[in-house]
């Protein structure tokens, strides 16, 4: 009996399965209480949403802003058409719109669990995947994020997901079709969110100096996989180049995000001010300067502020540790005691757990000297600076959340038996 509850538990259909129907549940539960002709524009009215109005509308990929200002690379390209098509197929600023995004962002929130189970699998076991899947089945960042708003969060989870396996899966390999499709894959997650492109060095060298450390081939290939990803952003460059005028690799926006989150008026939580979507004034700036001399503008005066205000800067950096780790709370203690829904005390005692767990993953790796330490602290170690310097919305951590389940899950796991399984 014990063996067959064992293996229905570490059953990935039925982890799937799970992690589905919850998703579809919140879903449904959320356009049940909120008004539809409500839910069939204001999630829309985002950068994603409105670059995806101006495409529907055949004016091409612009307008980030809910007015018409023209050409823009405010963000890669990928999920802006997927919302684009959906609106061509079911109309613009419908409900019917809405619902079909949110099926997307569903299937690809529950779809984690796939290279999460088997990036889990091959460092410790099938129960260590099973684990980290049934995690990210409930885990709560996952299950919102998926309907709440209308942005890339959770394709970027998949993504970073499925890059995480597929680097663990890389590794050793001297077949040029596993490096082209590596390759490949890297284009198009950063087709989907260019800030996982400070994931590429450390995944892929780990890769590479696994090859070589096989005493294998491993310069053509990583030359290769290099060439593809460089191949699968060359044509959205040229775009912008042709465009602007100018050298605008994946997206404009860093000097924009470097300005809301440091200048005089800046605070940990950000509410939308000096945005150009909700400030009138930047509005017209952006306008008048157009978007790569507006945001030129921003990168020097954030910039500037950083280097000139050194105490504010280490408040605000330090607030926005505390709040990317604690899923988005400022206060994580004052909030555990003040707040009395039994809903939010879950979802913030989630999120320190999966902080915790993250730390204590990493550290039992490196003592058990595994092989896969590296590639999987990457994540939490690498990633997160970008919005320690700028902002810390829980959404932005999406695309790393799926290793942080991977190491809560081998923190519980050594915890409840000892050692975890292992296999190389």
């Amino acid at each position: 009996m014990f063996q067959r509850i064992r293996a229905i538990s570490i059953s990935l259909p039925l982890i799937l399965l799970a992690a589905l129907a919850i998703r579809a549940a919140f879903a449904w539960t959320y356009q049940a209480h909120n008004a539809h002709r409500g839910l069939a524009a204001v999630p829309f009215l985002f950068e994603s949403g409105n670059i995806a109005y101006s495409l529907a509308r055949g004016h091409g990929f612009g307008s980030p802003l809910r007015i018409d200002t023209g050409p823009t690379a405010w963000m890669t390209p990928l999920y802006p058409l997927l919302l684009a098509g959906i609106m061509r197929a079911f109309g613009i600023y419908t409900f019917h719109s809405w619902a079909a995004a949110v099926t997307l962002n569903v299937c690809f929130s529950a779809l984690v669990c796939l290279p999460l189970y088997f990036a889990g699998k091959r460092i410790g076991g099938p129960a260590l995947g099973a684990a980290a899947a049934w995690l990210w089945a409930v885990f709560p960042n996952a299950i919102l994020l998926s309907f709440q708003s209308l942005w890339d969060t959770s394709l970027s989870a998949l993504l970073g997901a499925t890059a995480l396996w597929a680097t663990l899966r890389l590794a050793g390999s001297t077949r040029r079709r596993d490096w082209i499709l590596y390759g490949l894959l890297w284009g198009l997650i950063l087709m989907a969110n260019a800030a996982v492109l400070s994931l590429l060095p450390p995944l892929l060298g780990w890769a590479v100096y696994r090859t070589w450390q096989a005493r294998l081939p491993y310069t053509r290939s990583a030359a290769l996989a290099l060439t593809v990803v460089f191949l699968c952003c060359l044509p959205w460059t040229v775009r912008n180049y042709l465009t602007f005028h100018s050298l605008v690799p994946l997206r404009s926006t860093l000097g924009l995000q470097l300005w809301v989150g440091n200048n005089p008026e800046a605070h940990p939580i950000w509410l939308g001010e000096n945005h150009p979507i909700n400030d009138a004034s930047e509005r017209r700036q952006y306008i008048e300067l157009g978007e790569i001399a507006y945001m030129a503008a921003k990168r020097r005066d954030a910039v500037n502020y950083i280097f000139t205000h050194p105490a504010h800067e280490a408040q605000l950096i330090s607030s926005r540790f505390v709040m990317f780790w604690s899923g988005g709370s400022l206060n994580p203690r004052s909030d555990l005691v003040n707040n009395h829904s039994a809903w939010f005390r879950f979802v913030l005692l989630f999120n320190l757990a999966a902080a915790v767990g993250t730390l204590a993953g990493i550290v039992i790796l490196i003592e058990q000297r595994s092989p896969y330490w590296l590639p999987v602290a990457a994540g939490p170690i690498v990633f997160p600076f970008a919005y320690y310097l700028t902002l810390a919305l829980p959404r932005y951590r999406h695309p790393i959340d799926p290793t942080l389940m991977l190491l809560l899950a081998l923190a519980l796991q050594t915890l409840a038996r000892g050692r975890p399984e292992r296999q190389q």
